[in-house]
């Protein structure tokens, strides 16, 4: 029931993670195995949302952490799209950064900003998963973009 009622939310939470269909879907059954192997840690069944949340977060983390280890070798760039490729390095470069520093954050900043940005839920929703006010909603995921841009030097 768990996996039927929530499989369709942690896949999408991942897909706004990684950006890749295959890869969500294997971090989604990878969340679901540590889920049920973990059922017993769920201490309050109705912020079971807020529990896969936190180990498809862990399980991408644990993936991109695995990925740094292992770079693949890439394929000869051409002269002619030196410049994009740049752009692109560049933008991966502040989105794995901004994920380190985002990795770093206290609770409850790290897992507001995941849920209202790779979760896609509004601040209304993850107010009510916390059982909090909107207001403290809004006010946690701004301190956490605060948290972040100052860890990016900005």
């Amino acid at each position: 029931m768990v996996f039927r009622d929530h499989n369709q939310f942690i896949f999408r939470f991942l897909m706004k993670m990684c950006g890749d269909v295959s890869l969500a879907e294997e971090l989604t059954q990878e969340t679901f195995f540590r889920a049920y192997m973990n059922l017993s840690s769920l201490r309050n069944e109705e912020k079971v949302a807020v529990w896969l949340c936190q180990i498809a977060k862990n399980t991408y983390f644990a993936w991109f952490n695995e990925q740094k280890r292992y770079r693949p070798i890439s394929h000869p760039i051409s002269s002619d799209s030196t410049p994009d490729i740049a752009e692109l390095f560049e933008e991966k470069e502040l989105a794995g950064r901004a994920l380190s520093v985002l990795h770093t954050l206290n609770e409850p900043y790290k897992e507001v900003f995941m849920l209202s940005v790779f979760g896609g839920l509004s601040l209304k929703d993850i107010s009510g998963m916390f059982g909090k006010s909107e207001s403290w909603a809004r006010v946690t995921y701004y301190r956490a973009k605060q948290k972040i841009m100052e860890g990016l030097g900005q």
